[in-house]
C-alpha cells in the first residue's frame, strides 16, 4: 500500500484535532475535551515520524535528480552513498509507519472495570483472588491511576468469592484489558498442614467502563430490587434498604452494589457496572457473527482461557499467551506487571498491523 497518502490522511485528522481543541464548544466539554486531548497527544508522534519520512524522502529524491544530471566520478560515489543512505532509512522505517497507521482499540482510553471471582480451590482460591486485587491495586497506584471499589463478596478465610472495582485513569482499559482470563496459582496454602502444593484459579474479567451513549437502556428494561447491605462478618449492620440490585430484563444480566451508604449511590455503581456488562454483551454478540478463523486471529480475551500461572515454590510467573516467563514473583504481585503487559500490548499491535495489511 501507499503509506505516504495514509500518513498525509493522518495529518489532516491531526491538524483538525487542533482546530477543534480551539474552540469554545470543545472548551465548554470537558468530556470531548478529554478525548480530543489524549488523541492529540497519542497522533504527536505519529507526525513525527512522517517528518523524519519526509525527510529521508526529500533527500533521496534529491541525490537521484542530480546523480541522473552529473558525470563528475567524485560527486556520483557522494550522491550514490546518499542515495543507498536514504533508501536504507526508507525501508526501516516502514514496518514502523504501518503501525502508525493501524486503527487503534477506541476503547482504549476508557476506565476499565475488573471483576476478580474466585474460581477452582475453594478457600484458597478466594485468597489468590484478594492477592490480584492487590497487585491491581498497587499497579493503579504505581500509575497514578484512582480505585473505586464497587462490590465486595469476602471469602471465609479471608480474600474474596468476588470483588468489583473500577481503575480510573488515562488508556487504564487499554493497559488491563489482556488481563482478562483465568488465572492460575501453584503454591503451598497457608490451610495446608503436610506442606502440599496445590494449584487454584480465579477468573479476572475487564470491561470498559461504558458511557451511557454507548448503550441504549429503556428505563422500562430495568428491575430494581433493594436489601440491606451485609456488614463485616455477614452481619446486617444497617437497618435501612441501602443495597440495590438492577436486573436489565431483555437479557437477564444483573449488578449490583452494596458497599456505599446511599441507595442513590449504589444505583449509580451498579448501572456503572451494568453499562459495562452490557456492551461487552453487545460486542460479544457481535463477535459471534464473525468468521470464526477471524475470530482466533483476534483474540476476544475469552475469560475462559487461561492465560497465566503463578508458580511460587519455583519464583516463576508464565504469562501463556506470549510465552513469556519471569522470576519475580514477589515483585510481581506487589504490581510490577508492566513488562508482562507490554509484551501483550506489543502483541496485539502485530496482530491489528497483519489484519490490516491483510485488509488494506
Amino acid at each position: 500500500m501507499e503509506i505516504l497518502p495514509a500518513l498525509e490522511r493522518l495529518e489532516d485528522e491531526f491538524k483538525e484535532i487542533e482546530q477543534q481543541l480551539s474552540t469554545p464548544e470543545v472548551a465548554n466539554d470537558p468530556s470531548r475535551l478529554r478525548e480530543l486531548s489524549v488523541h492529540h497527544s497519542e497522533l504527536v508522534p505519529a507526525m513525527g515520524k512522517l517528518a523524519e519520512y519526509r525527510e529521508h524522502l526529500s533527500t533521496r529524491d534529491d541525490a537521484a535528480a542530480m546523480l541522473a544530471s552529473t558525470n563528475d566520478a567524485e560527486m556520483r560515489e557522494f550522491l550514490e552513498a546518499e542515495l543507498e543512505g536514504s533508501e536504507a532509512a526508507i525501508e526501516a522505517m516502514q514496518d514502523d509507519l504501518l503501525l502508525l497507521l493501524v486503527p487503534p482499540d477506541p476503547m482504549r482510553n476508557r476506565n476499565a472495570i475488573l471483576e476478580i471471582r474466585a474460581g477452582t480451590g475453594g478457600d484458597e482460591a478466594a485468597l489468590f483472588a484478594g492477592d490480584l486485587f492487590t497487585m491491581y491495586e498497587q499497579y493503579v497506584a504505581r500509575h497514578g491511576w484512582s480505585l473505586d471499589v464497587i462490590s465486595v463478596s469476602e471469602g471465609g478465610m479471608g480474600g474474596y468469592k468476588e470483588i468489583i472495582f473500577r481503575a480510573e485513569g488515562p488508556g487504564a482499559y487499554g493497559r488491563l484489558k489482556h488481563e482478562s482470563g483465568v488465572h492460575r496459582v501453584q503454591r503451598v496454602p497457608s490451610t495446608e498442614s503436610q506442606g502440599r502444593i496445590h494449584t487454584s484459579a480465579a477468573t479476572v474479567a475487564v470491561l470498559p467502563e461504558a458511557e451511557e451513549l454507548d448503550v441504549d437502556i429503556s428505563p422500562g428494561d430495568l428491575r430494581w430490587d433493594t436489601f440491606r447491605a451485609g456488614g463485616p462478618g455477614g452481619q446486617s449492620m444497617q437497618k435501612n434498604e441501602t443495597a440495590v440490585r438492577v436486573t436489565h430484563i431483555p437479557t437477564g444480566i444483573v449488578a449490583a452494589s452494596r458497599d456505599e451508604r446511599s441507595q442513590m449511590q449504589n444505583r449509580e455503581k451498579a448501572m456503572t457496572v451494568l453499562r459495562a456488562r452490557l456492551y461487552e454483551h453487545e460486542q460479544r454478540r457481535q463477535m459471534e457473527e464473525v468468521d470464526a478463523q477471524r475470530r482466533a486471529a483476534v483474540k476476544s480475551g475469552d475469560r475462559s482461557e487461561k492465560v497465566r500461572t503463578y508458580n511460587f515454590p519455583q519464583d516463576r510467573v508464565t504469562d501463556h499467551r506470549v510465552g513469556m516467563t519471569l522470576h519475580n514473583l514477589p515483585e510481581i504481585m506487589t504490581g510490577a506487571i508492566d513488562p508482562l503487559l507490554d509484551a501483550l500490548v506489543e502483541e496485539e499491535r502485530q496482530q491489528r498491523l497483519a489484519q490490516f495489511i491483510e485488509t488494506a
